[in-house]
């Protein structure tokens, strides 16, 4: 399958700017998964998470690419083109 995104020029590569999800560290609360924001470091919990920041994150302020922060997965996420792709 070939790759449709149209925002992988905005992956700065940038590095988790805390070791968990940033709301739920600051409400004390727990997480499932852990999300990176490529364009800006943003570290949010994932959607089977009850609070879902690192979707809320993107809405707050468009930036459509995640990765997983899970040991072993490579993958991707274009919340704006709604596609997964494998990170290099």
């Amino acid at each position: 399958m070939a790759i449709t995104c149209r925002h992988r020029d905005q992956d700065t590569h940038p590095a988790p700017r805390t070791e968990g999800c940033e709301e739920c560290l600051k409400l004390g609360d727990r997480w499932v998964h852990l999300r990176l924001c490529l364009v800006c470091g943003h570290v949010g919990c994932c959607d089977s998470s009850k609070n879902k920041h690192a979707t809320r994150h993107f809405h707050a302020t468009q930036h459509p690419l995640v990765r997983s922060l899970e040991r072993g997965e490579r993958w991707a996420w274009c919340y704006a083109d709604e596609e997964f792709f494998e990170e290099a």
